[in-house]
């Protein structure tokens, strides 16, 4: 919803009507991922995009019907058998769409989401999308690590939903929960889509050089929060790392033994070291390495320097396990020679590892190309399913 809120908020304060089409499940290979947004305006606009232009003249006229009834719509768009081409998703993926019409009246809590997501606090919306009991469709709460409102339907509904919706609000991502009719953690019945918006994953690069400026760039790029750290002020300016968010004078192990006492530091924070200078490099890395939350953690440097870090490390008395977490030298083989082509080949491996990507030519290999769906919801999305089916 992200990507369209701003369109659907100044709607939505006109008072208009407008409906809401929204990715909530994904299988094989989706072109967007859940959470993808599209709307029916009020003159019959279409902003945003659930498929990259495979299923949105189907969801568009779900999306006018919704407008006419007010009743909310769940469909499954992917390839069937005899009909791959008119309405379906011609990569071979399949994906549920949720619809639902937004108003003042039906949707009350837009603008406190909206200021949740402006101000960078995390805050996620659940939304029944299927239920036996036609009643419950469309019931939501609003979700913030402290506090809550609205309701699903039964206590033992909201306390489960609470419960696994604070746990991804946590992680930082969105995902379709599956329930039994009154929220019983075994059983089908019911699903619950998360929409998640936490701020922004950070980026800490240590070392304010120009491959530095390079890795701010395509950070940035990539969504993250970036910041870059060095204790040499004539080096660390903003001037010279315009695409960072913030640029801070201070010793690389200080500073971030500092965020990790602010809680600030979680499981999609990425550490660039890239400074190759041991006085910088193994203060930093020793704190790095033995929080288990940091997602990924590179070091810049020949195999030489390599070597010589790792031995530096094993002295102040790190393990192999520890130092197994150590990306270096930092970055996929690419080739690269540049700043810019080194950012690349960083980037690459940080997306890698986060979505269990091998780095080999998509063209070598066969299977799936996104190895991320899941296989949770009710009915098998392998069996033969229709191309715009009700679900």
């Amino acid at each position: 919803m992200r990507e369209v809120l701003d369109q659907l908020l100044a709607w939505w304060r006109d008072g208009k009507d407008v409906a809401l089409g929204t990715v909530v499940a994904t299988w094989r290979s989706s072109p967007r991922p859940p959470g993808a947004s599209m709307l029916v305006g009020p003159d019959g606009e279409a902003v945003g995009s659930v498929s990259g232009g495979c299923v949105e003249g189907a969801v568009y006229e779900v999306g006018e019907e919704v407008l006419a009834s007010g009743s909310p719509q769940l469909h499954r768009y992917g390839i069937s058998d005899d009909d791959a081409m008119s309405v379906g998703l011609t990569c071979g993926g399949i994906m549920d769409v949720y619809v639902e019409k937004v108003s003042r009246d039906t949707f009350p809590e837009l603008a406190t989401i909206a200021e949740e997501i402006e101000a960078g606090r995390p805050v996620a919306l659940a939304t029944v999308v299927e239920h036996p009991d036609p009643a419950w469709v469309g019931r939501r709460m609003v979700i913030h690590p402290e506090d809550h409102s609205g309701a699903i339907g039964s206590d033992r509904a909201d306390h489960a939903v609470l419960d696994d919706v604070r746990g991804l609000l946590a992680s930082g991502h969105s995902d379709t929960l599956t329930y039994g009719p009154d929220g019983q953690r075994r059983g089908e019945g019911m699903r619950v889509f998360a929409s998640v918006h936490a701020p922004a994953p950070r980026m800490l690069v240590f070392g304010a050089i120009d491959f530095a400026a390079a890795c701010a760039r395509i950070g940035k790029f990539l969504g993250y929060r970036v910041t870059v750290c060095d204790a040499r002020p004539v080096f660390a300016t903003a001037t010279r790392f315009p695409d960072a968010d913030e640029v801070v004078v201070d010793w690389p192990h200080r500073y971030l033994r500092g965020q990790l006492d602010e809680g600030a530091i979680d499981a999609r924070t990425v550490v660039c070291v890239l400074t190759h200078d041991p006085k910088f490099d193994v203060p930093v890395l020793e704190i790095a390495l033995r929080v288990p939350e940091i997602g990924y953690i590179g070091a810049m440097g020949s195999r030489r320097t390599h070597e010589d870090r790792l031995e530096r490390l094993r002295e102040a008395g790190m393990t192999e396990e520890e130092l197994a977490r150590l990306s270096s030298p930092i970055g996929l083989d690419l080739g690269a020679r540049t700043p810019e082509e080194t950012a690349v080949s960083i980037a690459a491996e940080i997306i890698a590892g986060r979505w269990g990507g091998g780095g080999e030519p998509l063209g070598s290999l066969s299977g799936p190309i996104h190895t991320t769906g899941r296989v949770d919801s009710p009915g098998d999305p392998e069996r033969n399913v229709p191309s715009a089916s009700h679900a």
